[in-house]
C-alpha cells in the first residue's frame, strides 16, 4: 500500500509513476460477479489503539458515564448512516437497513451493554476493557470455538456461516464503541476517485454502506468470505468484489492499473495489452449475460415440453427477502427460524415470533412460505435455551447424533407449542406450511401432529384466527433412516422436503467442514442418489408434494438429473434461481428421465460425475 511518511494513504489524485512492471495476479474468494478495470485506490483503516486498564472503585461512575456517551455517539452515527441509504440502489437499502437496525438494537438495553456495565462496576476496569472483554466473550460463545482438537467440528457449513455473521455483528458494535471511547477516526471513502478499484485489508459492513456503486468500479480485500454481511451487501450493491485475497496489500499500490474479476476471484495488476483487451470484451459479455438472466425472472419456470417446475427461495435472514422477490422465486421453500432465537438473553415470545412470520408471509404476497421450526443442534449456540435449562451448556460428544431438531422440541413442548402458535397466527396473512427438522421415525411425527392440533384447538378457544384447514405439516428428509422409511412417513405427513446437505453427510459419514475428509463429500454418490430416488418415488406414490432444498437444488448441473428422478420443486438461495430456471427451460422431461436412468444404472461415482458433466455441457 502506498503511504506518506506519516502513515496516511496518498491523496487520490496522485498516481504511481509509470513503470514496466510485469503483469501479476492474485486469486481470492469470488463474492460479487462482474469485471472491473481501473486504478487501485488503497484505503487503510485508521489504527485503533487503547490500553486495557483498571480503575479505582470510586471511578466506576465516571467510566459508566463515558460508556453511555460512546453509546449515544454511536447511535447518532448509525442514525446518520441509515438516513444516507436513500442515495443507494433500492436493493442495497433493503440489505443494509436491517443490519444497521441490528447494531442499533445492540446499542440499546442489550446483553452486551448490561454485561459491560457490570464488568466496570464489579471488576473495576475501564470502559474500553469492559467492552472488549464482553464483546469477545459473546462472540466466542456464538461461534463455539473448540477448546481442544478433540472437540467436534461444526456440522453444517450454513450454520457456521450464520454464527460467524452474528459474532461479526457484535464485534462491529464493539469496534464502534471503542473508536468513540478513544476518539479514533473512522474510515472514509470520500477521496476515492471515479472508476477506482478500492483495496483494503478488510471491509466492515458499515464501510460497505458508505460505498457509492456509481463511483467505485470494484473492490478487493485481504480478509472476508462469501457469506458474511459485507459480501451480501456488495452483491446487493452490484459491485464486482473479491475478498480473502492473501498478499493483496503487498502488490496493490495506489494508481496501479488492475483488472478485477468478481466471478473467478482473480485480480491482475499491471495487465498486459492482451489481458486488457480480453477484460474489456468480458465487461461487455457480462453486461449481456446479466440482461439475459434478468429476463428469466419474467419467464415461466417450465421445461421445453411445458412441464411446470416450482423454484422457491431459502430464507435465513430477513435482509434476504428483497433478493428472493427480485429473483423470480415463487415463494419460500425453506424459512430457517434459528436467527429469531440466537444472540438474545430471552426466548422470543409468541407475539414476537408471529409478527416476524407475518412480515415474511405478507412480503411473499400470496406465494407459499414453508417455515421450518427451530432446528437446534449441539453445534448451535442459543444462550436463551441454555439459560432456561432447555439444552446443555456444553456440546454433545457428537452433536450431529444428539438431541437436535424435532427431538429437542418434543422434549420441550412449551417451546414447540409457542412457535407453532405463532406460525398459525401468521397463517392469516397468506399460505404457510410447517416443516419439521431431523425426523427419523413415524412416532415422532405422530407426537408432533398431536401437539400441532392441540395448539390449534387452544387458539380457537382463545378466539385467534388462522388458516382453515390447518397449514400442511411436512418433514425434512435428511437422514438415511427417514429416506428408507419414506413409505411409512408419507402416510403421516402432508409433504416432504429433501435436505441433501445433511442427507449426504449422514449417508457418507463425512463432515463437509472437515478438510481431512471434505473430498469424500459427494452428493452424486450412488447411495445418496438412491435415497433421493426412493424418497421421491414414495412421495409420488402417495401423491404427496416433495421438494429438494439442499445445495443440489441450487446447482444447475444437477437440475436435469433431479427432474428425471421425478422432482418438480426446488428451493435455493435467491442468487441461484435465474440459472436454475435457465437449466429447467433448456431440457425436456423425456430427456431428463432417460438421462436419470443412465445415471442410476451406475455404481461408480466418477462415472456419474462424468455423465452429469457431459449432459449439462
Amino acid at each position: 500500500m502506498s503511504r506518506t511518511e506519516d502513515g496516511k494513504s496518498k491523496p487520490a489524485g496522485r498516481r504511481a509513476p509509470a513503470t514496466a512492471e510485469a503483469e501479476k495476479s492474485l486469486t481470492g474468494i469470488p463474492v460479487s460477479a462482474g469485471i472491473a478495470i481501473g486504478a487501485i485506490f488503497a484505503a487503510s483503516e485508521p489504527k485503533l489503539e487503547f490500553k486495557r486498564g483498571r480503575i479505582r472503585a470510586d471511578a466506576a461512575e465516571a467510566e459508566l458515564t463515558r460508556l453511555d456517551g460512546a453509546v449515544q455517539t454511536s447511535r447518532r452515527q448509525l442514525g446518520k448512516l441509515r438516513a444516507r441509504l436513500s442515495v443507494l440502489p433500492e436493493d442495497s437499502q433493503h440489505e443494509i437497513a436491517p443490519l444497521i437496525d441490528a447494531y442499533l438494537q445492540m446499542l440499546g438495553p442489550s446483553r452486551l451493554l448490561r454485561a459491560a456495565r457490570r464488568r466496570i462496576c464489579d471488576t473495576h476496569v475501564t470502559a474500553e476493557t469492559a467492552v472488549m472483554d464482553e464483546v469477545e466473550a459473546l462472540a466466542e460463545a456464538i461461534i463455539g470455538v473448540p477448546d481442544d482438537a478433540a472437540r467436534p467440528r461444526k456440522m453444517e457449513a450454513d450454520d457456521n456461516d450464520s454464527r460467524q455473521r452474528r459474532a461479526d455483528e457484535i464485534r462491529e458494535t464493539g469496534r464502534r464503541l471503542l473508536r468513540n471511547l478513544t476518539e479514533a477516526a473512522f474510515r472514509s471513502f470520500a477521496a476515492v476517485p471515479q472508476g477506482a478499484i478500492l483495496v483494503a485489508e478488510t471491509l466492515r459492513p458499515a464501510d460497505a454502506a458508505l460505498i457509492d456503486p456509481a463511483r467505485i468500479a470494484g473492490l478487493a480485500a485481504e480478509e472476508g468470505g462469501t457469506d458474511g454481511h459485507t459480501a451480501i451487501m456488495l452483491r446487493a450493491l452490484g459491485v464486482p468484489a473479491v475478498l480473502g485475497v492473501q498478499g493483496l496489500l503487498n502488490l496493490a499500490r495506489t494508481g496501479t492499473i488492475a483488472v478485477l474479476d468478481g466471478a473467478s476471484g482473480r485480480i491482475t495488476f499491471n495487465p498486459s495489452a492482451p489481458t486488457l483487451a480480453e477484460a474489456k470484451q468480458a465487461v461487455a459479455g457480462y453486461a449481456r449475460e446479466r440482461q439475459r438472466l434478468a429476463r428469466f425472472r419474467r419467464l415461466r419456470s417450465e421445461t421445453t415440453d411445458h412441464e411446470p417446475v416450482e423454484l422457491q427461495g431459502n430464507l435465513e435472514l430477513l435482509a434476504e427477502l428483497p433478493l428472493i422477490a427480485q429473483s423470480g422465486a415463487s415463494g419460500i421453500g425453506l424459512f430457517r427460524t434459528e436467527f429469531l432465537f440466537m444472540n438474545r438473553d430471552t426466548l422470543p415470545d409468541e407475539a414476537a415470533q408471529a409478527e416476524t412470520y407475518r412480515t415474511v408471509v405478507e412480503a411473499m404476497d400470496g406465494d407459499t412460505v414453508t417455515i421450518r421450526v427451530l432446528d437446534w443442534g449441539g453445534e448451535k449456540d442459543i444462550d436463551a435455551l441454555v439459560a432456561r435449562g432447555l439444552v446443555p451448556d456444553t456440546l454433545d460428544h457428537n452433536p450431529a447424533l444428539g438431541v437436535r431438531g424435532l427431538r429437542l422440541l418434543l422434549r420441550q413442548p412449551d417451546l414447540f407449542e409457542t412457535q407453532l402458535a405463532a406460525i398459525l397466527r401468521a397463517s392469516r396473512a397468506g399460505p404457510v406450511r410447517v416443516l419439521l427438522p431431523m425426523v427419523t421415525n413415524t412416532g415422532e411425527v405422530r407426537a408432533a401432529r398431536e401437539i400441532y392440533e392441540r395448539v390449534a384447538r387452544r387458539l380457537r378457544r382463545r378466539g385467534d384466527k388462522f388458516s382453515d384447514p390447518l397449514p400442511p405439516l411436512g418433514i425434512m428428509i435428511e437422514t438415511p433412516g427417514a429416506a428408507l422409511a419414506a413409505d411409512a412417513l408419507a402416510l403421516e405427513v402432508d409433504f416432504f422436503a429433501i435436505g441433501t446437505n445433511d442427507l449426504a453427510m449422514y449417508t457418507l459419514a463425512v463432515d463437509r467442514a472437515a478438510t481431512e475428509v471434505a473430498d469424500l463429500y459427494d452428493p452424486l454418490h450412488p447411495a445418496v442418489l438412491r435415497l433421493i430416488q426412493f424418497t421421491t418415488e414414495a412421495a409420488l406414490r402417495m401423491r404427496k408434494p416433495v421438494s429438494v432444498c439442499g445445495e443440489m437444488a441450487a446447482n444447475p448441473r444437477f437440475t436435469p438429473l433431479l427432474l428425471g428422478l421425478g422432482l418438480r420443486s426446488f428451493s435455493m438461495s435467491a442468487a441461484a434461481v435465474p440459472r436454475v430456471k435457465q437449466a429447467v427451460r433448456a431440457v425436456s422431461i423425456d430427456a431428463c428421465v432417460r438421462f436419470s436412468r443412465r445415471v442410476m444404472e451406475q455404481s461408480d461415482a466418477d462415472r456419474i460425475q462424468a455423465l452429469v458433466k457431459e449432459f449439462s455441457g
